[in-house]
């Protein structure tokens, strides 16, 4: 089993997840986050005087597959989020050790 992590423009959630439940994913945990990589920030103008913004707004998707399914869940992330723009985000993926559904008590693959 895999782990992905992935940060992405908040706007895009939806097409996103729209994307993977049509690719065959059945759920995935998401957190609204703030961060900064290349992007690192913006100043913008309130009332007249202008500030820095440290942190930019993001989406955090985690999301635990099958190993056949991690390929095609990281290729559909890339290709939905993808803006060309800075601060599309990044991928991560991590192997999994195990899994346990609280309700039934299935274990790996069965529990994902």
């Amino acid at each position: 089993m895999k782990l992905i992590i992935a940060t992405i423009k908040p706007f895009k959630l939806d097409e996103v997840r729209e994307a993977l439940t049509a690719a065959g994913v059945r759920g995935m945990m998401v957190s609204e986050i703030k961060g900064f990589g290349t992007q690192s920030g913006h100043t913008e103008i309130y009332r007249g005087a202008e500030y820095a913004v440290n942190f930019v707004p993001k989406v955090k998707l985690e999301i635990v597959v099958t190993d056949s399914m991690a390929e095609m869940v990281v290729s559909t992330i890339a290709k939905t989020a993808k803006t060309n723009k800075i601060g599309d985000g990044k991928i991560f993926v991590l192997d999994v050790e195990s899994a346990l559904r609280v309700r039934t008590g299935e274990t790996d693959d069965d529990a994902i």
